[in-house]
């Protein structure tokens, strides 16, 4: 694996990471959103991730001539949370209460949404010490050929 490679890996983990870190904010913003173009509340999304360009470690194992390249991390899918219901609350003057008198609010936890946003912020500083690092080196590096 080369040097700038190891840029590259990083990068993309940085990238990703933000993209997350969009994705949360969003459904922050949406916390109180009862209809949405659909008439349906905000729903929340998950973003998964997927390593880029996979290479099968069979394929490694076999062609030892040629070098084994990790090419980092790409958003795989920004889905919707289905899994979990709507947040009712008794609400009868709401414009968009029920015949009982409930609201659907979407199905955002700001507990959930704020770990999640520490979590990305974490890996997306993990990542930056990486670079840091791999730049360290390759400076280190130039200083040995003077």
């Amino acid at each position: 694996m080369s040097l700038f490679q190891s840029f590259n890996i990083n990068a993309s983990g940085m990238t990703a990471q933000r993209f997350r870190m969009d994705v949360i904010s969003q459904n922050v913003a949406n916390v109180n959103t009862t209809r949405t173009e659909d008439g349906t509340p905000y729903r929340r999304k998950v973003v998964s991730f997927a390593e880029k360009d996979v290479t099968p470690f069979s394929k490694v194992l076999n062609n030892t001539r040629e070098a084994y390249l990790g090419n980092g991390v790409k958003v795989y899918s920004v889905s919707e949370d289905t899994e979990s219901d709507y947040i009712k609350k008794y609400d009868p003057s709401h414009p968009d209460a029920d015949a009982d008198g409930y609201v659907s609010y979407p199905n955002v936890n700001i507990v959930t949404e704020m770990t999640n946003m520490i979590d990305a912020s974490r890996s997306y500083e993990a990542n930056v010490t990486a670079f840091q690092t791999s730049k360290a080196i390759a400076l280190k590096g130039l200083e040995l050929g003077k």
